[in-house]
């Protein structure tokens, strides 16, 4: 064994988690500190930074947009009450009889940055591959969190529910979007009735490869009538699906 060759760099130069630091005492070297701090201080900023959904609704112009409230008044009551951030101000959901395939939702959720970076592109990728369905009002969520999806969608009356929201922040990933699909959203859907697309960052998911899935799962949904546990796709990519009577 070669004393001089640090054995963790093979390992580094395959992931970005931290792994093999080093040590100067018993502390780890100054680099690494640094490091950690600048990393932590990125996650705490995309958690309590807010997005500009003035400058969201511009880029996906001349897409129209509708903003909602959730019932979070700032984001302190945001980050303490989770239960708040479910559910939309009632004042701002449209009372209209329209009908729609779908209707996507972009959520500022817990990373700020990773909807500015993500989410306008990936809806972009999403409406080429959408061609045919009836496409709401794109939902701007300010102070959301992913059920808050169901009762603003529902307001559109849509089929599916597709929430873009940023994911909670790790030391590694500040901005990653995450992605919601939810058949006939409504008020008191579980979670398992949905279908989940994560890690949609630079160093993740691309946009095309996060939309194709996204579509299948759309396509399959109205299919089958149902998104969540039921609703499968394998990790080589071809599609599987268990309809309630295999599960």
């Amino acid at each position: 064994m070669s004393w001089g060759r640090d054995p963790f760099e093979r390992f580094r130069n395959s992931t970005r988690a931290r792994i093999g630091l080093g040590r100067a005492g018993d502390a780890l070297p100054t680099a690494a500190i640094l490091d950690f701090q600048l990393a932590h201080a990125r996650a705490r900023d995309a958690v309590h930074g807010r997005v500009d959904f003035v400058a969201l609704a511009k880029e996906l112009a001349p897409v129209p947009t509708i903003r909602i409230r959730s019932c979070a008044a700032d984001r302190t009551v945001y980050l303490a009450r989770p239960d708040l951030g479910r559910q939309p101000l009632a004042a701002d959901l449209p009372v209209s009889g329209e009908r729609h395939d779908i209707a996507f939702v972009i959520a500022d959720g817990l990373s700020a940055s990773a909807v500015e970076r993500h989410a306008v592109p990936l809806f972009k990728a999403c409406i080429k591959r959408l061609g045919g369905f009836s496409i709401a009002a794109v939902i701007l969520g300010e102070q959301a969190r992913v059920a808050f999806g169901d009762e603003a969608a529902a307001a559109f009356g849509a089929e599916v529910a597709i929430v873009l929201i940023g994911e909670r922040p790790g030391l590694s990933v500040p901005d990653s979007l995450g992605v919601y699909i939810t058949f006939q959203p409504q008020s008191g859907r579980r979670d398992s009735e949905r279908n989940c697309i994560s890690n949609i960052h630079a160093d993740g998911l691309s946009y095309e490869v996060a939309a194709d899935k996204i579509v299948w799962i759309v396509r399959e949904a109205l299919r089958l009538q149902l998104t969540g546990v039921d609703l499968k796709e394998n990790a080589e990519g071809t599609a599987s699906t268990l309809t309630h009577g295999d599960a």
